[in-house]
């Protein structure tokens, strides 16, 4: 059977895929198996969980579940409300909870849901307790009674906490800044614009009115048109976009154009390494970042170091090299030394923090790297087991060879279809295109199922 846990937790359509069984069962296992393992402190006090969600209206029911098995298996529980992704987190390690639960599906649309367990400290679980917690799925387990059962309150007073946090990591006022912020009428609608606002900007809020079916319709990171049209039309120095969870951020400059996460990355290590706060003078980054992004670093003395795709994958690098910044193009940008994940609102303050720190306008920052054309091509209904036959071994080989240090070829098998990605860059989107559909042709041929 295919892996429950995902990349980023466990996700479905709710109340098909996810049912409130299934989140009810997980957060029991999850519960069992942490206190198994001892991740619980043993204080002689009753374990404590934070649970969030984002405004989706499943969310309403999915909480209810989660509470429910984890008050049953004797954990105390503070329902923290409707916060980002990376609030929990925070609010995990800041509370002292042995245990956080966020409920989002990040940036997918309103019918989709999804569970994601933190551990103690705010970091995602390891995939080796994510799979104990799988595997005892469904166990018969020996509940408390009486005295022993968790308590549930409310604590959603705790969202100034997390403000008050990441207000404090700023070292700039963005006095004088005109910003519009979409929150994709996701989990940050609250909390981001109160916290530009306290940071000194002048804000105009857009994507800030969830109604639990909206979340992510036509707004946010993945849909930014709207608030291009709108920061051209207010005459705003620049935008911020976040996903559904908030986790991660894309900008727009005020000309509309769009600043993507390996740029965002690019103009925050450049300000960290010329402030001297860029640990070792290295970033993280997956191999989908583009070439552009680690020639820019190359030529600013910065190392890029490469990881497989997924933000956990570039966190678990930093946390054991001791790296303090990474992220992806997508907009998962980690700032280690604030928080314990991508934190899209964190994110977007330092972006603004260097703008008015600099007195430089976002479009000229952001071209401290200049993007390469790149083209991805999924080729379907293919043996992905046969990637590294010798025929596509030689025909990437002489694909880079052509390209030179202007381009870069990257084949990967899809984690969960019969489906093999092709991805080149290249100093122009023609000769992109044509190596790309070469290489993709070879794929048919040499993958075939």
């Amino acid at each position: 059977m295919a892996r429950l846990f995902g990349t980023d937790g466990i996700r479905g359509v709710a109340g098909r895929d996810l049912t409130a069984e299934l989140a009810m069962d997980l957060s029991v296992a999850a519960a069992h198996v942490l206190g198994d393992a001892g991740a619980f402190a043993a204080t002689g006090r009753r374990p404590v969980a934070v649970v969030g969600r984002d405004p989706r209206a499943s969310g309403e029911f999915l909480e209810a579940a989660v509470v429910a098995g984890l008050a049953a298996s004797g954990v105390d529980v503070l329902r923290l409300g409707v916060l980002p992704t990376p609030a929990v987190a925070h609010l995990t390690a800041a509370l002292g909870a042995d245990l956080g639960v966020m409920l989002s599906a990040s940036h997918n649309p309103a019918p989709d849901n999804g569970i994601k367990f933190l551990a103690r400290g705010g970091f995602k679980l390891s995939d080796a307790v994510e799979d104990e917690i799988e595997r005892r799925l469904g166990e018969s387990w020996s509940f408390p009674v009486g005295s022993g059962v968790g308590r549930v309150r409310d604590a959603y007073g705790e969202a100034d906490r997390y403000i008050s946090h990441v207000l404090t990591t700023m070292t700039a006022a963005l006095d004088g800044l005109h910003i519009v912020v979409d929150c994709a009428h996701g989990a940050a609608h609250m909390v981001a614009p109160e916290a530009l606002v306290r940071a000194g900007a002048r804000v105009e809020a857009i994507g800030a009115r969830p109604d639990g079916l909206n979340i992510n319709a036509g707004h946010g990171s993945t849909h930014l048109d709207k608030i291009r049209q709108v920061v051209v039309s207010r005459g705003a120095d620049m935008g911020v976009a976040y996903d559904g969870d908030a986790d991660r951020c894309l900008a727009v400059d005020h000309t509309g154009t769009i600043v993507d996460g390996d740029q965002i990355m690019a103009v925050l290590a450049a300000a960290m390494h010329g402030d001297g706060l860029l640990a070792k003078d290295t970033v993280v980054a997956t191999v989908m970042s583009n070439l552009g992004f680690k020639l820019a670093m190359r030529d600013s003395g910065i190392t890029v170091i490469e990881t497989a795709v997924g933000d956990r994958y570039v966190l678990e690098r930093m946390k054991s090299d001791g790296f303090n910044l990474g992220g992806e193009q997508s907009g998962h940008v980690i700032m280690l030394d604030h928080a314990t994940t991508g934190d899209g609102l964190l994110t977007s303050l330092h972006l603004l923090g260097v703008v008015a720190k600099s007195g430089v306008p976002l479009k000229e920052l952001a071209a401290v790297m200049t993007p390469l054309p790149q083209i991805l091509i999924n080729v379907k209904d293919v043996d992905k087991g046969k990637a590294s036959v010798p025929e596509l071994i030689a025909a990437v080989a002489e694909a880079e060879a052509e390209l030179g240090e202007t381009g870069r070829v990257l084949i990967r098998p899809s984690g969960t279809e019969p489906m093999i990605r092709v991805m080149v860059e290249a100093a122009s989107e023609e000769h992109a295109n044509l190596v790309a559909g070469r290489l993709a042709d070879v794929v048919r041929t040499a993958c075939a199922s």
